[in-house]
């Protein structure tokens, strides 16, 4: 290694220590040492140019999700920082790991109104878990240890480093490039339960008589599904997740009895919430749309809660018992009590109220499912994928129109993260980069991406992007010609007053066309199938624009669209 190192140098150097594979980002006159530091310096990172760095962070955040890694991004001064704190925001309230780099305007112009100044410091505090602008080049190697420590540990979050122009050109001493390689993937530093929780929790949870457990985002995060299944299997109890917590175990597990709540829930699965008398939240934050604005549990209900944060805790419910741990250490330690007590198979009846949920509810989707109706009905989508994609594919959604479908009927066939969607935020225009991100980051698995036309529009640039790649992913969108969730919820909420949320069609496989995609625009329901097949085979970007059922003339799954 040189003995001469300036400070874009040591940010290469740093990242490299940490072991990122991949940046994800878009380059700006602020940025200019930084990137002659990627392409002049001999590292095994490869940079991934982007067109937008809201994408870039979207891109960062899918790659986390699959790797259990830190993803990287990065982008310039000014619009740069502005655009990427979308994908901060919604790695950090979704607990991923996701680093974003910002360059600035040199720190000697501060105050003298240079073009771009913003104060990104006080404009990333909000919306990351841990945020610095770095002063001095010298600084440099111990800030970038902080945000991987502070990303991967605890309830993993994004961080955000200010780089100014100026110090990256300030010498660094090479001495001080190390990396901790704990931080290098996440959970890092896990922290068991304290003494005497697990058996309080068991002592509560046998002492229900119709428990039931709700899975947050925190059991995939964690890798904690081998234990759930045992904990679940041996004591049969049903095991609900929120959208986040899909995954925590295969929806076709006897014990799964499938997402609750007011999006992607159905009255089928809401039975199971209701009819319990101890909710074991479990990595779940029992928010607003796992309970449905609180209506289930209802206040006063017995509540055990698992959780790595604790501030999470008593937020809304209080516990009878809570077990502040990571999720792995903590079910590996309940069915290390259940073991010492020989506490065998127990019959809360788990696997037997899920069979009968299920068969309720995928009785009524199935007739849906099998229309021929046009335009052609969500369900019919859902359905046809189920049936064509392989078991390991890894599938993303946009959270508007195909989002409810996925989740309510899809049923995910392995545990893990398998299905991604931005549940923190909401913003559309995700699911078009991520998917390039889950590529980068798990380029044998099928990637799927779903989204409705409007979100489309808000990253059809990316297009370019993962031509470029010559990734093989396949776009699904529901083309309904509107932002069709407003859409429906002024019908629902407002008399149908509909009022500014339609737009004019667009032909999307067209456009995805001259991209270079390879695209279908499909009509009829009986061609679904045979395209989506040709689609999924073909080696390289491809695309499926179907007009859809409009949102609002459907049986979404959103409870306050079933009353």
């Amino acid at each position: 290694m040189s003995n001469q190192m300036n400070g874009a140098d040591a940010v290469i150097r740093m990242l490299d220590a940490h072991k990122v594979k991949h940046v994800f980002g878009l380059c700006g006159d602020t940025s200019l040492p930084l990137y002659d530091s990627m392409r002049g310096l001999d590292h095994g990172i490869s940079h991934v140019l982007t067109r937008d760095e809201r994408s870039a962070a979207y891109m960062a955040d899918a790659y986390s999700r699959v790797t259990g890694t830190p993803g990287v991004c990065e982008g310039p001064s000014g619009g740069g920082a502005t655009y990427i704190l979308p994908g901060l925001i919604e790695a950090s309230e979704s607990s991923y790991a996701v680093l974003g780099i910002t360059t600035d305007i040199s720190v000697g112009t501060y105050g003298k109104y240079p073009l771009t100044e913003v104060d990104q410091e006080a404009l990333m505090a909000p919306v990351t878990k841990w945020n610095t602008v770095i002063k001095k080049a010298d600084h440099i190697p111990r800030m970038i240890r902080a945000a991987f420590r502070a990303m991967t540990t605890g309830r993993s979050g994004a961080a955000h480093l200010g780089l100014p122009y100026d110090i990256q050109y300030d010498d660094v001493d090479p001495a001080d490039i190390w990396a901790d390689p704990k931080l290098t993937s996440y959970p890092a530093y896990r922290a068991a339960p304290e003494p005497g929780a697990a058996e309080a929790a068991v002592d509560v949870i046998l002492s229900a008589k119709r428990p039931i457990i709700v899975c947050g985002g925190g059991v995939v995060i964690a890798g904690a599904m081998e234990a759930l299944d045992r904990l679940a299997t041996r004591l049969d109890i049903p095991v609900a997740t929120s959208i986040s917590g899909q995954g925590s175990l295969a929806e076709t597990h006897p014990n799964a009895v499938g997402v609750v709540g007011s999006n992607g829930g159905t009255d089928h699965t809401w039975e199971a919430m209701e009819g319990a008398d101890l909710v074991i939240f479990m990595g779940c934050r029992a928010g607003s749309t796992t309970t449905a604005r609180w209506e289930a549990p209802k206040p006063g209900s017995r509540i055990v809660h698992f959780d790595s944060d604790p501030m999470v805790i008593d937020a809304n419910y209080p516990a009878e018992v809570a077990v502040v741990a990571d999720l792995r250490l903590a079910l590996e330690a309940v069915n290390d009590v259940l073991d010492a007590r020989d506490q065998g198979p127990d019959t809360f009846g788990g696997a037997a109220a899920a069979k009968d949920i299920k068969r309720r509810k995928f009785e009524m989707f199935h007739k849906l499912a099998e229309s021929d109706s046009t335009p052609i009905l969500p369900e019919r989508v859902i359905a046809t994928l189920q049936r064509v994609l392989p078991e390991d594919a890894t599938i993303l959604s946009d959270p508007g129109t195909s989002c409810p479908y996925f989740s309510a009927y899809y049923q995910l066939p392995m545990a893990g993260r398998r299905f991604i969607t931005n549940r923190a935020h909401g913003a559309l225009g995700y699911a078009m980069s991520a998917a390039l991100g889950a590529w980068y980051g798990r380029p044998d698995s099928k990637v799927v991406a779903m989204m409705g036309d409007g979100s489309f529009g808000f990253t059809v640039g990316e297009l370019e992007t993962i031509c470029r790649a010559r990734a093989n992913i396949t776009y699904v969108v529901f083309s309904n010609a509107s932002f069709g969730w407003i859409k429906a919820s002024q019908k629902d909420d407002k008399g149908a007053r509909y009022h500014n949320v339609d737009f004019t069609r667009v032909d999307q496989a067209a456009v995805a066309s001259a991209y270079g995609v390879k695209s279908w625009s499909v009509t009829d329901p009986a061609k679904l199938e045979t395209v989506f097949r040709e689609a999924i085979a073909h080696d390289g970007p491809t695309l499926v624009d179907i007009i859809t059922q409009p949102l609002e003339q459907t049986a979404a799954p959103v409870r306050r669209w079933m009353g």
